[in-house]
């Protein structure tokens, strides 16, 4: 099978289009034939080296994928082959032709989603999920604004809060991506690259701020999030690139608190209800994840510089 290969990390150019034998799966493992697989913004820190979690050498990337079980191993009684699926972190990695998974890793595709909406869901909608339904589940009737709300995670954090009640605003840094944030649900979205639209987002809530707001990239917005927060307001951190300096004092005023996770430090518990719920937005159209640009496997060293861009919106996924 064809696969990329990563033998050392650093720039994209380590992402190798390789031939490599197809793994066989054994007792409680499936052998997922993948159509596509997500490029995310942490496979890219992965590559590098930089990322606290380092795999072994050599590697191939990619825990998003989709498509068909091709076989299962001994035990194994949950799915069958022949059966849509996307994945949900994977053994031997979705940038390939096929990867081998745990059963407890690959999850019913429902017939709507595409398997290149498939390759979406994972990483972009679990933390989605996990930052609104597992923090502000119970206070549908106030306003988030989720920074960066044309990308992967952003839209999909959209179609969930737009779901949930909320009040939702936007940002992006192109007119497309204002276009596509509006139409994803938002009922008011900012240009981040236009000087002076955080007082435009204090203007549109009469002053009193934003509740909650889901940040994509800590190190350039988080010290000035501060000052957008309502009254017990709260940052909940997603994404983050570096390191960031903060005035305390724009929290002691607002009684504010900042949170942060990564969705590899959720509970089984919380797993198991992202995927329930996951499955219940694909099933019902509530979630619709949007791909914004289909490359083949071969062009994986593209797509690690396209998804890190400013301006990017949806998805990039890399098809077999």
């Amino acid at each position: 099978m064809k696969a990329i290969v990563v033998r050392g990390f650093g720039s994209p150019d380590v992402l190798e289009l390789k031939e490599v034998p197809t793994p066989k799966p054994g007792e409680g493992q499936v052998l997922v034939r993948i159509h596509a697989a997500g490029v995310n913004p942490y496979d890219t820190y992965i590559r590098t080296g930089t990322y606290p979690h380092k795999p072994e050498l050599p590697y191939t990337p990619g825990s998003d994928g989709a498509g068909v079980i091709e076989a299962v191993g001994e035990g194994v009684t949950r799915v069958q082959p022949g059966q849509r699926v996307y994945t949900a972190k994977t053994l031997t990695g979705a940038y390939a032709q096929f990867a081998l998974a745990l059963e407890s890793q690959v999850h019913p595709l429902p017939d709507r989603i595409t398997f290149s909406q498939g390759a979406g869901v994972w990483v972009p909608y679990g933390t989605a999920y996990h930052a609104l339904h597992h923090w502000i589940a119970d206070h549908a009737a106030q306003t988030v604004l989720i920074h960066g709300a044309s990308g992967g995670v952003g839209t999909a954090a959209l179609q969930m809060a737009k779901a949930m009640g909320l009040t939702v605003f936007g940002t992006a840094g192109t007119s497309k991506g204002i276009d596509l944030v509006e139409r994803e649900g938002a009922q008011q979205a900012f240009l981040h690259t236009q000087a002076g639209y955080q007082e435009q987002i204090l203007d549109a809530t009469g002053g009193r701020g934003v509740d909650v707001i889901l940040e994509m990239l800590a190190n350039i917005n988080l010290a000035q999030d501060l000052r957008l927060l309502a009254n017990n307001g709260r940052v909940i951190v997603i994404g983050n690139r570096g390191e960031v300096t903060i005035n305390a004092r724009d929290l002691m005023a607002r009684r504010g608190s900042i949170h942060a996770f990564t969705l590899w430090s959720i509970t089984p518990a919380e797993e198991a209800d992202i995927h329930a719920g996951l499955f219940a937005g694909l099933a019902n159209g509530t979630l619709r994840p949007i791909v914004s640009k289909e490359m083949p496997l071969g062009e994986a060293a593209r797509a690690h510089k396209e998804i890190l861009e400013p301006g990017a919106t949806g998805k990039i996924v890399l098809t077999t």
